[in-house]
């Protein structure tokens, strides 16, 4: 395995992966846009079209109250 020391050249780029860089680059601009953005469902947040606090002691109280823990939104 290699370390994380930098970029890799491109003698040691995986054929691979080359491979489907170039195939995705042929594709059209609007068919890459589609494939780059994927959507994951997050719950409790993708519940309500939008929310709103008055400050953001009352949003994070939120956030610790009803988002799991695995979204990332609690305080470290």
């Amino acid at each position: 395995m290699r370390p994380a020391a930098g970029p890799l050249q491109e003698s040691e780029i995986p054929a691979e992966w080359r491979d489907e860089f170039e195939a995705a680059a042929r594709r059209p601009l609007a068919l890459r846009m589609r494939y780059a953005f994927i959507h994951t469902y997050k719950p409790v947040l993708d519940d309500a079209p939008y929310r709103s606090w008055d400050s953001t002691a009352e949003y994070r109280s939120w956030c610790e109250q009803n988002l799991p823990e695995w979204l990332g939104y609690g305080r470290v």
